[in-house]
């Protein structure tokens, strides 16, 4: 059975098959299995074609409004810690040694890093040598979000002065090719440290420090998973940052 509320969002639009299928990340003949055999494509894939269409995703796939088998834990779930300050610091190194291909970093200021182990830049500076594009985004601390929550957390201005330091701590890794250096203006939720298929995300929760908010370690194991989900929101947050010049 043909998804004429597909074909009709996508006539109303302008989209053919291969402009949608290049934009959604999938093959033409699965854009037309879609709208004429009304074949469901991956819920992740879904929500992205619905989100270019203007539509609602279970108004054009109802069969994704069925319920999923709720999962005690998640099969990317390998370490959950109370806190952040549980975590050891070898934990992070050791994450970013292992990294062959990407390492993203995406805070406010973390400078617990450097603090903790002083060779965290000869680090990165090995690991881009060795080929691994590194991407790291650190608070702006003139914007309005991060003085925000510098208040949230009881820093106050502390957290300004503290990206501030982050960045004087970054900035040497730009004499480095492989190595970028952004500033966001973002409201974080979370705290992200990513190397490879490994990552570990630090909460933000309102009126705590970052040190002493929750840290999960996340291993790619599945598609649209956790993994993905912080993976999509780096690269957002990314794409907005503003460029740190040597």
């Amino acid at each position: 059975m043909s998804n004429e509320r597909l074909r009709a969002a996508m006539v109303a639009r302008g989209w053919t098959h291969e402009s949608l299928a290049h934009a959604t990340g999938v093959d033409p003949k699965s854009v037309e299995r879609w709208v004429n055999l009304g074949r469901v494509p991956r819920r992740r894939t879904a929500m992205h074609a619905a989100e270019i269409l203007g539509e609602d995703v279970h108004a054009l796939w109802p069969a994704l409004r069925q319920s999923r088998t709720a999962r005690a834990v998640s099969p990317e779930l390998v370490a959950l810690y109370d806190h952040r300050a549980d975590v050891p610091a070898s934990t992070f190194i050791n994450v970013f040694a292992a990294a062959r291909e990407h390492i993203d970093v995406l805070v406010y200021a973390a400078v617990f890093l450097h603090e903790a182990y002083p060779r965290l830049n000869a680090l990165l500076t090995e690991r881009a040598e060795a080929g691994c594009a590194i991407r790291i985004t650190v608070g702006d601390a003139a914007s309005p979000n991060v003085q925000q929550r510098g208040k949230e957390e009881k820093f106050g201005h502390g957290i300004e002065s503290r990206c501030r330091l982050a960045l004087m701590h970054y900035l040497p890794l730009l004499a480095t090719p492989g190595i970028e250096l952004r500033t966001h203006s973002t409201t974080l939720y979370n705290s992200v440290f990513r190397a490879d298929s490994e990552m570990l995300v630090n909460a933000h929760v309102w009126g705590v420090n970052a040190y002493g908010a929750p840290v999960w370690h996340l291993r790619r194991t599945l598609d649209g998973g956790l993994f993905d989900t912080y993976t999509d929101s780096f690269n957002a947050v990314w794409t907005s940052a503003r460029p740190v010049e040597g």
